[in-house]
């Protein structure tokens, strides 16, 4: 699933190429790409006909853009978004041949580039919330905790929270109501750089251990973010189609057996929640099991 950086990557795309332009026609090609927007298939095509998106926005992995009416009135709504497993927000030119998987098509006034929504797994959808007067979060958003990139992220708040906890600090990690946009392979790799085993206890966690951790998180974002994403298929593209090449420099994430870029000794795979953590066994040593 898209994390924070791909996320991200795409509304800055979204930004560029979408925001300011009005809507001429909306398709809906799967009902299962609209199934959140509750009144329906035709009432989200009329909500959206006409209205002008005037910005794009995120939270964690959501993405919104708040509408506005023809006059530029804010209209209280918004466009909401989440990608899923292999959802995609496509910039097409018009005579661009629709993709296999297109389940909706958002053409503009400008008769310029399409908004195409293209989902193989149909995992992610759209919807059109209300938000109420200004700029504000849409409801289906607003549990997803500010992520550490914003400039409003209470470090000390954060801390605080965390080690208040009884958990494991990967499980913490992906709680998207205590840190957003976070996902499985962002919190390995920030474990690795923290020096930290995803099983440590977060009540038994330093301030600077925490801080250590924060730090990680951030740099591997940014260095994410730098490269487009991270890409392991055709799935995750921003809105031009293009991959991200952050795959290349992962240190741990994926890489069972190969040796550990600080200290060379080969990165473990464990079974984790379904999923896969990885780590390496001498830089982020198993926690002593608590006493009974």
């Amino acid at each position: 699933m898209p994390e924070l950086p791909e996320v991200e990557v795409v509304r800055r795309g979204l930004e560029r190429w979408v925001a300011g332009r009005s809507v001429a026609s909306v398709e809906v090609h799967h009902p299962r790409a609209v199934r959140r927007h509750l009144e329906g298939a035709e009432h989200f095509v009329a909500a959206l006909t006409g209205r002008t998106l005037t910005a794009a926005h995120r939270r964690g992995k959501y993405l919104w853009l708040p509408l506005a009416e023809g006059d530029g009135t804010p209209a209280g709504q918004a466009l909401v978004a989440h990608l899923g497993m292999s959802g995609q927000l496509l910039v097409e030119k018009p005579t661009q041949p629709d993709e296999t998987h297109l389940r909706a098509r958002f053409t503009f006034t400008d008769g310029g580039r399409e908004l195409r929504f293209v989902d193989q797994r149909t995992f992610g959808g759209l919807a059109v919330e209300d938000t109420g007067e200004g700029d504000t979060v849409p409801p289906r958003v607003a549990h997803i905790a500010i992520d550490p990139l914003d400039p409003a992220f209470d470090e000390a708040e954060f801390s605080t929270r965390l080690r208040r906890r009884r958990t494991e600090v990967k499980r913490a990690l992906l709680d998207q109501t205590l840190i957003g946009g976070v996902g499985n392979i962002y919190a390995d790799e920030s474990l690795w750089r923290a020096r930290l085993h995803g099983n440590r206890p977060t009540d038994r966690l330093t301030r600077a251990q925490v801080g250590a951790l924060l730090e990680g998180v951030r740099d591997v974002l940014h260095e994410s973010l730098a490269q487009g994403g991270t890409s392991f298929d055709s799935l995750y593209v921003d809105v031009n189609g293009q991959s991200g090449y952050f795959s290349r420099h992962l240190a741990v994430y994926g890489q069972a057996d190969r040796p550990c870029p600080r200290c060379g000794t080969p990165i473990v795979r464990e079974s984790f929640m379904n999923r896969s953590s990885y780590s390496c066994p001498q830089c982020q040593p198993r926690p002593r099991a608590r006493r009974p």
